[in-house]
């Protein structure tokens, strides 16, 4: 078991050029290094590739270690969380050409049908705008939400024979206000 002395010792040793000390260093700390590398990565082959770059890393880096009073596990850890961070960023970049991507069409209007739409719209509204308010509230009912002749007669209060009437004498109104 080693101590954080020991550790410290590793690598500073291992800063100098020292192949048993970064041997040492090793075998104290990859087994906890590779477990932060696994957990970041979820992939056992990625993990030790990761691993040995964290190593790799140690052994270019160890020189401008400092003793500060804090663990050196945590320079460690964090060492190798980074590069596992750093890998599996690198795993999501892989992006496909925009020339190999499937255009996907839209399947709403062109934006030259929704201004059509919208015109005819207004222009509906208009028309409608200049019927009685019973009568083109019954032509809505009759042919924009679905109701019956029964239910708009019994809504309005008269007979369904007079709704017929309203509704096309409504119809023959709305047909000259958008011909005009």
């Amino acid at each position: 078991m080693n101590t954080v002395a020991d550790i410290e010792d590793f690598i500073v040793r291992t800063g100098l050029g020292d192949r048993a000390a970064f041997s040492s260093l090793y075998s104290a700390t990859s087994a906890k290094l590779f477990g932060i590398c696994l957990r970041v990565l979820n992939n056992r082959a990625e993990a030790e590739d990761a691993l040995q770059d964290v190593f790799v890393r140690v052994w270019q880096k160890a020189n401008s270690y400092v003793v500060n009073g804090y663990s050196p596990m945590t320079w460690l850890i964090t060492l190798a969380r980074n590069l596992s961070i750093d890998r599996l960023r690198a795993r999501k970049i892989s992006t496909a050409s925009i020339e190999d991507v499937v255009e996907l069409a839209d399947s709403g209007p062109t934006p030259e049908a929704a201004a059509v739409q919208s015109s005819e719209r207004t222009q509906i509204d208009n028309c409608l705008g200049e019927l009685d308010v019973d009568h083109a509230a019954s032509v809505r009912g009759a042919y924009l939400d679905g109701d019956t002749y029964q239910d708009l007669a019994n809504r309005a209060g008269v007979p369904i024979n007079t709704m017929r009437t309203w509704l096309r004498r409504s119809l023959a109104k709305l047909k000259d206000c958008l011909s005009r």
